[in-house]
Formats: structure tokens, C-alpha cells, sequence
């Protein structure tokens, strides 16, 4: 009954939405940066400090690290908590400089897909949702990302209990999807794209296409 559910749920979701072409960013350090400055704000705020570092010609990895410290917080102040996020994208970089092309040509598994999880899981400020976009967006490893839009649908339409924890989520969605990294990117996109239009926080609007599975 869950799989159907689940199932059905990306059906009526794509036949609503059609495709979501994610993570917007120009490049694979771009879309890690939106990854980690997305945290605790809203993407419009993300884009303004993205853009920010553009101006500033420090959108790599290498410049991030060479960036001094009070220069770097100024550009993703737009992100909100700048200070904490300068730092957590610094570690992010050096992670980044060190393992990024060892990933981008290796296997693309699962069993490869945890040991980097685990590798950034170490990183300091680094936790599973920001670590599984980084995986599954800028180097296409098989991981569906639980945020709280997954969560606030899943509790509303699937009949998740509504503080079920991060792994447990996650490890039901990909227990019954295929091991698709194209569904998972898809997916993901479709269910935050349903809470902002209709899925909303206090209320479900009436157009909203998963209330067919309550039907």
C-alpha cells in the first residue's frame, strides 16, 4: 500500500507539474553553495549571496578558502546566519577540493553513495539533508533528500507520522522506488514545487492533485 502511494504520488505530481530541471546552478560548486546556504531562509535570499560571490569572483572552491573571512560573510549575508554558513562553506570547499573529482568520475551506487555520505557527514556543520542535495545533485548519487516539504506531504497524503525522523523517511521512499537517481532528483523537485503552490504549511488547497490519493 505504501509503494502504490508513493507511487501514485509522483504520477499525479509530474502529470501536474510536468519536469522541474533541478538544482538550478550554472555549475556543480554552485549548486553545493545553494546546497549549504539554503538552510534556515528562502531560496530568493540564497540567490542574492550567489550572486554576491559572483561579483565578488568567488564562486569555487579555491577562491572560498583565499576569500578573507569578513569579505566572505558579507556576500552570503543575504543567506541569513552568515557568519555560521561562512564557515560551514569553508569546510565545505576543502571537503570539496579534496574528494569532488575522486566522486564525479567514480561509481555512481549506492554502496559508494553511503561511504561519501559518511565522508560528509564529518564535515563541520554538515547534516543529512544538506549532505544528500550535495550528493544527489552535484554528483548524481542515488539518495532521496527529506525536507520538510517531503515531510509535510508525507504526513498529510501518505499517512507518515508527523515526527518521524530523517532516516526513517528517507529509507521508506527509497524502499519502494527504484534506485533512480533521475526519479529521486524529480521527485524531490515535484514535492517541494507542490508545497509552495498549493501543499501549503497550515492548509491543502482543494486543487491540490494528491488529495485524489484520499479519496
Amino acid at each position: 500500500m505504501v509503494k502504490k502511494t508513493i507511487n501514485d504520488a509522483f504520477e499525479l505530481l509530474f502529470d501536474c507539474y510536468g519536469r522541474q530541471y533541478w538544482w538550478p546552478g550554472e555549475t556543480s560548486w554552485e549548486v553545493c553553495t545553494g546546497a549549504v546556504l539554503t538552510q534556515n531562509t528562502n531560496w530568493h535570499n540564497v540567490e542574492k549571496a550567489i550572486e554576491l560571490l559572483k561579483f565578488n569572483d568567488a564562486l569555487c572552491p579555491g577562491k572560498i578558502l583565499n576569500l578573507p573571512l569578513d569579505k566572505l560573510e558579507q556576500a552570503i549575508r543575504p543567506s541569513g546566519f552568515f557568519r555560521l554558513k561562512a564557515v560551514r562553506l569553508r569546510a565545505v570547499a576543502e571537503w570539496w577540493l579534496k574528494y569532488s573529482a575522486v566522486i564525479a568520475t567514480g561509481a555512481k551506487n549506492k554502496t559508494v553513495m553511503l561511504k561519501w555520505r559518511e565522508s560528509l557527514l564529518a564535515v563541520n556543520g554538515v547534516g543529512p539533508e544538506t549532505a544528500d542535495s550535495i550528493l544527489l545533485y552535484c554528483f548524481e548519487l542515488p539518495v532521496f533528500v527529506i525536507d520538510a516539504y517531503t515531510r509535510r506531504i508525507s504526513s498529510r497524503h501518505f499517512g507518515m507520522p508527523e515526527n518521524i525522523s530523517y532516516h526513517e523517511l528517507q529509507k521508506i521512499f527509497m524502499d519502494n522506488l527504484p534506485e533512480d537517481v533521475k526519479l529521486y532528483n524529480e521527485y524531490h523537485a515535484l514535492l517541494v514545487k507542490n508545497s509552495k503552490e498549493l501543499c501549503h504549511k497550515y492548509i491543502c488547497a482543494p486543487e491540490c492533485p494528491l488529495r485524489q490519493l484520499n479519496l
